[in-house]
């Protein structure tokens, strides 16, 4: 649906969100004293250490780190992007989500009619499904699909169908009237020639329905039943079908798995479900093309490990690469990338039919690092043994290593990297200034280690009612502290309005700061509830006083000159002020 999503109707859906319920839906929770917890859907765990607190409307993990408020435990739970999420919070809800639009764009589509291009969807997959018991050709498409060693289970859990032969079965069922037709046209079930004449996109193919990751109907894949050109059609592009950010399967895997340790990507459409009829359940195919940074990031977020499954052949290693280059700038300490190669003429479906699921999975927990094939694929045409091809080495390893966003798997790829020119680590960071120093990052925020400005924003962010509870004093927007800026607006905005944690938070959402502030959010003060107060209040003072003294120098820094009556009143008055304090 085009269109931004107001800001206020975000803060809106928050407040009025439930945490507890919203968790509830998806994970069974204990009450334990004003909270409640459960083992963490996010890792796995014996013991419990997710927290939900319904007064902060957030969750917190204090196994692996996970926080948020209710829409973070949607995208994070159900694997969903932003709006998406605000979508099916809204729906939990009863509410409608409006959008906005900007001068000069196209006007937001009521949702009435994205409901109805999706219901239009699931009709078409029924259809298809229903061909299986219908149409004249149902003997010949069964026998194909027991021939390809599927049940009638998995052919029924992934909604498998077949579109008749004829030019305009879906065209009759569906395109009654010229608006009907063209919604079809829009949403590519029929195409149209250039006299105008129009017919079904997909005919005598088995179906392959895309959903996406709420489940919804967005595209198909056809694939042929005998020997003929295109093996394999997908839906175009349309207003529902966004290829580079759909996988195949991923769907029917979440229902299967809440909580996966590693997702295996393949290829092709029957791969997955072949996979899927031998028990081999974690795996999604990129829809015939390498594996985008939308997919991987969607992924990450689910395992810790991903494996790319590609025939051994030029196009399946050319895949391979392309998805590694993706995944540099999403790689971050603990994921685990891997790459799997199958012999010539093989594929995950040949493969699993032949050795089971035993024999796939063995071969899965032998793939090839990302180290391993990183280096292979760039030392592949280079001769090593000369000056020349070293130097073109480092020139090509330079500029990727230079992407990576984890420092272990940068500094992995520097120690291989040394290791086949014959020279140090150090050696290298010489050759190749600045390589190796990586990103700062934030580090887990611990009581001790946290500046006065960082509690006070800490406290605030985990108690609003706090900021309501001191004035706001503007004055400190000129003191000279780091983030003191940040801790003034969070001050304005939690004295100005009556805010939860998580409210708090997702004013924050997109903004260079988003992380820190979670970080601070979910920070142990290890300061009793009775004291809360206290604690805040002296920490303000303490900026004041800050303040104060750096007020005091500036102005006593200044020359006799520009020393007026004002200023000397306003100096006598801080002299008065700093000897009562």
């Amino acid at each position: 649906m085009a269109g931004l999503i107001p800001k206020d109707f975000i803060q809106d859906l928050v407040a009025r969100a439930d945490i507890v319920g919203v968790v509830e839906s998806r994970v069974r929770l204990k009450k334990a004293g004003r909270n409640y917890q459960a083992c963490c859907p996010f890792h796995n765990e014996k013991s419990p250490s997710f927290s939900v607190a319904p007064d902060k409307q957030f969750y917190h993990c204090f196994g692996c780190g996970a926080h948020g408020n209710a829409l973070d435990f949607i995208m994070e739970y159900d694997g969903l992007e932003f709006p998406d999420a605000v979508e099916e919070l809204a729906a939990m809800l009863g509410l409608e989500v409006p959008r906005e639009t900007r001068p000069g764009s196209k006007p937001a589509r009521d949702k009435a009619e994205v409901e109805d291009d999706f219901a239009v969807m699931e009709a078409c997959a029924q259809f298809f499904a229903r061909q299986l018991k219908e149409n004249p050709e149902k003997e010949r498409v069964i026998s194909y699909l027991k021939g390809r060693g599927l049940s009638g289970e998995v052919v029924r859990d992934f909604c498998i169908g077949y579109a008749p032969k004829e030019w305009d079965s879906v065209l009759r069922k569906f395109g009654g009237s010229r608006k009907q037709q063209d919604q079809l046209l829009a949403l590519k079930m029929i195409t149209e020639n250039d006299r105008g004449k129009r017919f079904d996109f997909f005919r005598d193919r088995i179906m392959f329905p895309i959903r996406d990751r709420r489940g919804r109907v967005v595209g198909f894949g056809g694939r042929v039943l005998e020997k003929s050109e295109p093996k394999y059609l997908n839906s175009p592009e349309t207003r529902l079908f966004h290829k580079g950010r759909e996988l195949y399967g991923f769907y029917e895997m979440r229902q299967q798995h809440k909580d996966l340790e590693r997702v295996i990507i393949v290829e092709g459409y029957m791969d997955v479900v072949a996979l899927a009829q031998h028990g081999v359940t974690n795996a999604v195919a990129a829809l015939g093309t390498a594996a985008t940074t939308d997919h991987l990031q969607l992924l990450f977020r689910q395992t810790k490990q991903v494996i790319c499954c590609f025939d051994g052949d030029r196009a399946g290693r050319d895949a391979a690469w392309r998805a590694l280059e993706n995944s540099l700038a999403l790689l971050r300490d603990g994921i685990d990338l891997r790459f799997l190669f199958l012999p010539d003429g093989e594929d995950p479906d040949t493969i699993v039919r032949a050795e089971g699921a035993e024999g796939f999975n063995k071969r899965a927990n032998e793939a090839m690092s990302f180290r391993d094939y990183f280096f292979e694929h760039l030392t592949a045409k280079i001769d090593l043994r000369s000056d020349a091809g070293k130097s073109e080495l480092i020139a090509q390893a330079k500029e990727l290593i230079g992407k990576v966003a984890s420092d272990f798997y940068r500094q992995t790829l520097m120690e291989a990297l040394a290791n086949k020119l014959s020279r140090t680590v150090q050696e290298l960071e010489k050759l190749l200034p600045n390589l190796n120093q990586g990103k700062q990052r934030a580090e887990k925020p611990k009581g001790q280690q946290l500046t006065p400005v960082a509690r006070a924003i800490g406290l605030l962010l985990q108690h609003p009612e706090l900021g309501r509870l001191i004035p706001v004093h503007n004055e400190l927007d000129h003191l000279d502290m780091q983030g003191v800026k940040v801790f003034m607006a969070i001050h304005r905005q939690t004295h100005e309005q009556q805010l939860s944690s998580a409210q708090l938070l997702e004013s924050w959402r997109g903004s260079r700061l988003e992380e820190r502030l979670r970080q601070l959010a979910s920070w142990d003060h290890q300061v009793l509830e009775d004291n809360l107060e206290q604690e805040f209040s002296e920490t303000y003072v303490f900026l004041i006083d800050r303040y104060l003294e750096q007020r005091y120098e500036t102005l006593k820094a200044l020359p006799a000159k520009d020393m007026t009556r004002e200023r000397l009143q306003e100096l006598n008055e801080l002299v008065r002020m700093m000897k009562r304090s």
